[in-house]
């Protein structure tokens, strides 16, 4: 079906040209999903929220699933559904991830809103069940599919299979729930459907066969610091062959490789333990699961736990009882696994215990700041390693496992993380407007080389910025050329030490509100990338003001702050407004 879309031009207000956008956005999934025969006699409606992508995958491998067993299934994003559309659904399966500390997904937001609205519908006539991808190593695990859960069998629905709460290492129990669930649906279907449907559908993406549990081993091929002598960050560039892998990659996608742990720690860890470094645990020996297959720079929760515990009149068991959890993750912050240990000396476990001390070591994704059209055989990556401590060196497992501990040749495992919502306008002539502070440029240079290498015609704005021009201005050289070649019709600079007075890139939009906002009403796509617990909120405070200043009140007395939400929520709906935050 040929892509489907609305002029900059038409005569829309942005709310319909919201709803329009995503009627279309719904239409064009529904006729990927239409099996090529007769029509099956259920069909499900299956929604996902994703920051990754993980979750739209396992979106598409229920709708494959439900193919076989005669249920048609409709998969869509969750900021294209409202709580009216479900109320006339019978079957909704819901997939989300959750984002940071319990938040929503980006694409998620507007809809759960929308739910745990007071007026929300009531739902006796749906059935439901919901899929949550997370990860342990946070407080609020889960939060979002727990939340959805919870919400829709307050307004009545009724729960078709029980939801499943799936950690980092998802894959297994993912497709449990996916099989459950269209077991049930297919056992509702008239006649009871139990076989294929006749002229299934194949699923709509091909899926390559490097996974986390398969990774591709690519070599190393170039590994260079950006960042200056002087810089109080060291920002590396690497260069990953894709060889014979067979990994097709698109701009705006994500790399996920898989470390190795730091030999250091690894080793100071089995003497901490008093164990014989040979010793059998969990299939293998203590040193290579503490080389290979823990995480042992994060102290888990149960170690934390198991820790407060020995030592109840200990600061860390009076962090651990406390209801703020704020105090504790401050104290914990940059402490590993060691110290928590090193806290009682003489406090030792069991090996038995110890798998259950320590979670399994998990992929790290980037960004990929490179574009398929101009590096076909090699994926980019702009890295920072993160190091620190003064009595002995703490650093990041995988940017320090990049930048230490494989050299040029040697290879790391790696797969694709496709990010099909953090993707350029496919009309090359639309504007687009790109915020990424610090390694936050690195698919922005991606999207630069591809506008570049497809010839289109948009205009394209930039807004990068670190601590000082002199050292952290990482790609100047590529950046700068691409202003003077008029690529970049754009380059706005911040670098918040270089003058008194800290200045940033949200400092920026503000100061170019009046265009930046122009740009918008032209059709332009915004973009952010980079740290989620600042930089992104701050951008997206700064969006509001600089939408409410410019629509000032409405003409029916409706509050500035008001008009601008429902402004920027249009550009959300409209996947105009997309984040890569982390």
């Amino acid at each position: 079906m040929t892509a489907l879309f609305i002029p900059p031009d038409a005569p829309f207000s942005t709310a319909q040209q919201s709803w329009l956008g995503g009627f279309l956005a719904g239409l064009a999934s529904a006729h990927r999903d239409v099996p090529a025969g007769p029509a099956p006699s259920l069909t499900v409606t299956v929604l996902y929220g994703s920051q990754t992508g993980n979750c739209e995958l396992l979106a598409e491998d229920l709708a494959a699933a439900s193919r076989e067993r005669g249920v048609l299934a409709q998969v869509r994003p969750l900021d294209s559904a409202t709580p009216e559309t479900l109320a006339e659904t019978g079957h909704l399966l819901i997939i989300t991830s959750t984002y940071g500390e319990g938040d929503m997904p980006d694409n998620a937001e507007l809809f759960w809103d929308a739910l745990n609205d007071e007026n929300a519908p009531r739902l006796e006539s749906l059935q439901f069940s919901v899929l949550g991808l997370g990860d342990t190593g946070y407080d609020n695990f889960c939060e979002a599919g727990k939340l959805f859960d919870m919400r829709l069998e307050q307004l009545g629905a009724q729960r078709l299979a029980p939801r499943v709460d799936c950690d980092v290492s998802y894959e297994d129990d993912a497709a449990a729930w996916i099989a459950t669930a269209v077991d049930a649906l297919a056992k509702q279907a008239p006649g009871g459907a139990s076989g294929p449907a006749e002229g299934a559908a194949a699923p709509s993406r091909t899926r390559s066969r490097w996974s986390r549990k398969t990774p591709f081993p690519a070599a190393l091929v170039a590994n260079r610091v950006l960042s200056g002598p002087s810089s109080a960050k060291e920002i590396r560039h690497l260069e990953l062959a894709l060889g014979d892998s067979g990994i097709e990659y698109a701009a705006g996608d994500a790399l996920a490789v898989m470390p190795r742990n730091d030999p250091a720690l690894a080793e100071a860890l089995v003497a901490r333990l008093g164990h014989d470094a040979a010793a059998a645990v969990a299939g293998t020996s203590l040193e290579d699961a503490l080389l290979h297959a823990w995480e042992i720079r994060t102290p888990s929760r149960d170690l934390i736990g198991a820790l407060a515990e020995r030592n109840p009149d200990g600061e860390l068991a009076a962090l651990v009882q406390r209801e703020d959890r704020a105090p504790l993750e401050n104290w914990l912050y940059g402490k590993d696994t060691l110290d928590l240990l090193d806290l009682n000396p003489s406090h030792s476990f069991e090996l038995e215990e110890l798998a259950r001390f320590f979670r399994p070591l998990r992929h790290r994704a980037y960004s990929i700041s490179s574009s398929p059209l101009a590096s076909p055989d090699r994926i980019h990556l702009t890295v920072a390693s993160v190091r620190h401590g003064a009595d002995r060196v703490r650093g990041g497992v995988c940017s320090t496992f990049l930048a230490d501990r494989i050299g040029e040749g040697d290879v790391a495992g790696i797969f694709l993380q496709p990010n099909q919502a953090f993707r350029l306008p496919e009309e090359g002539d639309r504007p687009v407007i790109m915020i990424g502070p610090g390694t936050g440029v690195a698919p922005f240079r991606a999207f630069l080389q591809e506008r570049a290498a497809t010839g289109a015609r948009g205009k394209n704005w930039l807004f990068f910025g670190d601590q000082h021009r002199g050292s952290d201005f990482i790609y100047s050289d590529e950046l700068e050329a691409h202003a003077s070649a008029g690529l970049l019709t754009r380059l706005d600079l911040a670098f918040s030490r270089d003058q008194a007075q800290k200045v940033y890139v949200q400092t920026r939009m503000r100061e170019q509100a009046a265009e930046l906002f122009a740009w918008l009403e032209e059709g332009a796509y915004l973009y952010v990338c980079g740290d989620a617990t600042r930089m992104a909120k701050d951008v997206d405070a700064a969006l509001h003001e600089i939408v409410a200043s410019q629509l000032g009140a409405g003409p029916d007395g409706t509050d500035r702050s008001e008009r601008a939400a429902e402004y920027v929520n249009d550009l959300k709906r409209a996947k105009r407004y997309v984040r890569d935050v982390y």
